[in-house]
Parts: structure tokens; C-alpha cells; sequence
């Protein structure tokens, strides 16, 4: 308790005497704030030191605009070296060689905003200054900077940054962009003076002479959604999403895309990881225009016999596929492939490709050859919309794993479905091929190719003997969307031949 008098009593109500020791003799007659006796340096180190750079007792004048701030030694020294430090610092010596009074120091004056610099000495009397808005921080991490402040800059580089996106403000923890894939990104490359290194600050300014520092705007980019930026921050965060539908999947990836935010985009893009029981293989599925180079490879089948992968029609392996900084490890790929752009020649089992398709498929095989260390008969466009330069069109024929139309097989594991109607028979599909039913991945086919075929007027073939071709004559299936495996084995000229397994397929 404490009584009227000042003095502390217990909670008996007596008044208890102490003696004053040496310790709070220095306590009292040292300057308030500093602690400069060995006897109190344990407790000293609970604190941040403050090196002796100024004398800490000394007050330092500082005229910034029109207002004039009085900072202690020790304030000063508490972040230094700095511009301050090194300007009363000079003075102190100067004087000192000069036998000049020590205590006549010059007022510093510097021509900038007196409002930002009040912020700047509560963090140098020891205050945690945090940015509030973006014009803020931009104020903070110009004068931070001009004044040379290495824990203010430390503090500011470490801190969140502001963004606005589109009219919105955001405040984004900087590390949140060293996710793999994820950096270099727009903010990074567009924003690099806000991104980069403390002691790289305003890159290819000398701080030698520098009158003031450059103007600097909040980092902002119009034209995009907030709310859409949003999910993607909330994305980035670890957090789950769920994506509406295919429109709003679409507008995720786009900015994904804008932003360079690659390995987000390889968690949004459309795909799915399952096991397959009759093959005992994981696989992924994604679709064609979604595969990029790097996640390629080619495994071995370990169940495949020798007899299996000897001779022509010899199995080499299955291409797999990993997504780019996301999978640690690889997947059977089904690749899906869309748009109306393959053909089946049902007479030759053969599949023809039109358009971007057989474009994206010619550079898919390139990057397949490669993978397998074959020779390129084109510069590799990979899988990149332009592709490489070349006098010979795109073509899976210009590649060293396929023939201009690439080889089907449909087998056990195939499902067809044609015109919605779940009634094909197992007679009905080529090269005895059976139907199944359940769980798995889609080949959607539309319409005949060829002149005058329709259902009815193939309906009668259901009752075709199993793997008899001969009564397709020239017929053809065009695939709306198609969901395949991807084997290489040996071909019959000696060379590699990529060919494709379909696993479920739907006639229309």
C-alpha cells in the first residue's frame, strides 16, 4: 500500500524503511532514459544496447521544414551510422582538433517533411513505428532511406508493403511471394525498389551528393479486380479455396498469369490426382493446354515383362507427369484434350489432330523426344503458344516418336459412350475392346466424320463380331473431348512410337 506521504507500507499497515543503496544513488543522479554504470549492465541487456557513437547525454539540434527537433546522443546513436550521426559526429571532432568549444554545435537543416520526420524520432527515441497506409510507408522508406536510418530500413524492408489493386489497398507480408514459382513475379520486377535488399535501396543512386531522394507512388495496378486479388492473397496464405465453377477458375488464372504467380497457377489449373485399382498407378489428369515442359517425364512400366518390352511394339515406358513447384513426385499422365480438334479414323486406328491441338500436340511430342535424348528435327517450341521457327508445320509427323496421325489403342480399360446413350455393346467397339462402367476419366466423341453416317445408320454394326474392322469401311469419329494415356514403345521401323491409350471413352 502506499501512504499519503509517498512511502510504501506492507499489509500490516507498517511503514517500511529502507536504506538507499549505492546502486539508486547512480539511479538518481544519471539522466533519465540512460543507463551507463557496469552495475547496471544485466540490466542493460534486457534492452537493445546503444552503442556510444554521440554522447548519449548530449542533445542534438535538427531543424527539418520549419520545425526544430532537439534528439539526444543517444537517440541519435540508437540508429546509426546515419546522416545525423556522421554530421554531428564531424563537428564533435573538428572541435576537438581544433580546441573549440565542444558544446557550440551547428543546427543540421534539412529541407523535408517535418510531419514523416516526427515518426522517425519517436522510432529513434525507441517507439515501433508501423506504416499506415501506403502513402505513409512510401513517406517512411524514402526518408529512411535519405537519412541513412539501417534499422528504420531493416524494419520498413522487413515489414509489410502496400499494394493497391484496383482502388483497394493491401497489406502483404513481403515473404509471401518466396513461395517456389511464385518469384520473380510483377511486384517483384515492377516494384523492385520496394522489394529489393536493404543495402540495395533505389538502385543506381549514389548516395554521395544526393539532394533528396526520387519521388516515390504507393505501388498500385488499376484495371485489375480487388476482390478477385483478394482470393488470390487468401490463396497464397495457405488457406483453402473453392472455386465456383469453371468462369470463375478462368478469372484466377488469369491474373495468376498477370501476376506471374506460376506456382499458384499450378494449384488452380484444372486437374485431379487419383489411384487407379486396376493398374495400381497414380495418375493425374490434366488437360492439354495446362501441360508444361518441365513436369514431363518418361518411367518404366516395373510389371512389364521382357517379353513385354522387347522387339517392335516393345513398351517403353509411360510419360508421367509432375506439376511444376507444387507435386514432389510423379503421376501417370491423362491427358485431356478438348475443342473438337481430334479425328478418329476407325478403319487404320489412327487419330488425326486440327487446329491449336495438333499444334500443342506437335510440341508435346518434341518435348517427349527430348526428354528421351532422341534427335529434334525441329528447334524446340515446347509448349509455348508461338512454338519454335521452323519452314515445316506443326506436325506430330515432324517429330521423331509419331507419324502425322499418332496411334490409338482401345483397350480393356476403354469405356464408349456414342450420342449420350450409355448402349454400345462390347461387339461394337474395335479391336476387342470392352465397355466398363464406374468411376474414371471421360472421352467425350461427337458426330461421323465421314459423308452420311449417322446412329442409325451404324446401329446395325452392334452385332459385328468383336475386333472385325472390316465393315467401318472409311467411317471416322470426331472427339469432342478426350481423355488419353500417353506409352511409348518400340515401332515396327525400329524407331520410338508414341502411342495413346484411351481410358474411358463417350461417343456423342
Amino acid at each position: 500500500m502506499m501512504s499519503m506521504n509517498g512511502t510504501f507500507s506492507g499489509s500490516g499497515g507498517k511503514e517500511e524503511d529502507r536504506t538507499p543503496t549505492p546502486i539508486d544513488e547512480k539511479r538518481s543522479t544519471a539522466p533519465p532514459g540512460i543507463l551507463r554504470d557496469p552495475a547496471l549492465l544485466p540490466a542493460r541487456k534486457l534492452n537493445t544496447d546503444i552503442p556510444h557513437i554521440l554522447p548519449h547525454e548530449r542533445v542534438f539540434p535538427i531543424q527539418i521544414g520549419q520545425e526544430l527537433f532537439r534528439l539526444s546522443g543517444a537517440s541519435i546513436s540508437s540508429d546509426a551510422p546515419s546522416y545525423f550521426s556522421e554530421f554531428f559526429g564531424a563537428q564533435l571532432r573538428v572541435a576537438k582538433e581544433n580546441g573549440d568549444d565542444p558544446n557550440a554545435v551547428r543546427t543540421l537543416y534539412i529541407d523535408r517533411d517535418p510531419v514523416t520526420f516526427k515518426d522517425i524520432s519517436l522510432h529513434l527515441q525507441g517507439y515501433h513505428v508501423s506504416p499506415r497506409d501506403g502513402s505513409h510507408f512510401v513517406k517512411l522508406f524514402a526518408d529512411a532511406q535519405f537519412y541513412s536510418l539501417p534499422r528504420l530500413m531493416s524494419q520498413l524492408y522487413e515489414d509489410r508493403t502496400f499494394i493497391s489493386i484496383g482502388n483497394r489497398d493491401f497489406q502483404i507480408p513481403r515473404d509471401l511471394f518466396n513461395d517456389p514459382g511464385n518469384s520473380p513475379n510483377y511486384f517483384t520486377l515492377g516494384f523492385a525498389v520496394f522489394f529489393t535488399t536493404p543495402n540495395d535501396l533505389f538502385p543506381g543512386l549514389s548516395r554521395e551528393g544526393l539532394l533528396r531522394p526520387p519521388s516515390i507512388m504507393p505501388p498500385a495496378v488499376s484495371g485489375r479486380s480487388a476482390d478477385t486479388f483478394a482470393e488470390l492473397i487468401h490463396l497464397l496464405r495457405g488457406y483453402p479455396l473453392h472455386i465456383k465453377n469453371e468462369t470463375h477458375r478462368a478469372e484466377l488464372l488469369r491474373d495468376c498469369r498477370y501476376f506471374h504467380f506460376k506456382g499458384l497457377e499450378q494449384k488452380i489449373i484444372r486437374h485431379h490426382i487419383g489411384f487407379n485399382l486396376s493398374r495400381q498407378r497414380s495418375e493425374i489428369t490434366l488437360r492439354l493446354e495446362d501441360v508444361r515442359q518441365s513436369g514431363i517425364s518418361v518411367v518404366g512400366d516395373p510389371t512389364a515383362s521382357a517379353s513385354e518390352t522387347a522387339g517392335p511394339g516393345g513398351l517403353i515406358g509411360w510419360v508421367n507427369y509432375a506439376r511444376p513447384f507444387v507435386d514432389d513426385k510423379s503421376y501417370d499422365l491423362i491427358l485431356e484434350i478438348g475443342d473438337e480438334c481430334t479425328k478418329i479414323h476407325l478403319h487404320t486406328m489412327r487419330a488425326e489432330f486440327f487446329g491449336e491441338g495438333k499444334k500443342r500436340i506437335s510440341r508435346l511430342f518434341e518435348v517427349i523426344a527430348t526428354k528421351l535424348n532422341l534427335p529434334t528435327t525441329q528447334p524446340l517450341g515446347l509448349l509455348m503458344p508461338s512454338g519454335g521457327a521452323s519452314s515445316a508445320p506443326p506436325s506430330p509427323g515432324n517429330t521423331p516418336i509419331s507419324e502425322d496421325q499418332v496411334r490409338i489403342v482401345l483397350d480393356r480399360s476403354s469405356y464408349v459412350l456414342l450420342d449420350e446413350n450409355d448402349h454400345l455393346s462390347p461387339g461394337y467397339i474395335p479391336s476387342g475392346t470392352h465397355s466398363v462402367s464406374g468411376g474414371g476419366y471421360s472421352i467425350s466423341i461427337e458426330g461421323s466424320g465421314s459423308a452420311g453416317s449417322s446412329p442409325e445408320s451404324i446401329a446395325p454394326v452392334k452385332k459385328r463380331r468383336r475386333g472385325d474392322m472390316s465393315g467401318f469401311g472409311e467411317e471416322s469419329w470426331i472427339v469432342r473431348t478426350g481423355q488419353w494415356r500417353l506409352r511409348v514403345q518400340n515401332g515396327r521401323s525400329g524407331r520410338r512410337e508414341l502411342g495413346r491409350n484411351a481410358k474411358r471413352m463417350f461417343l456423342a
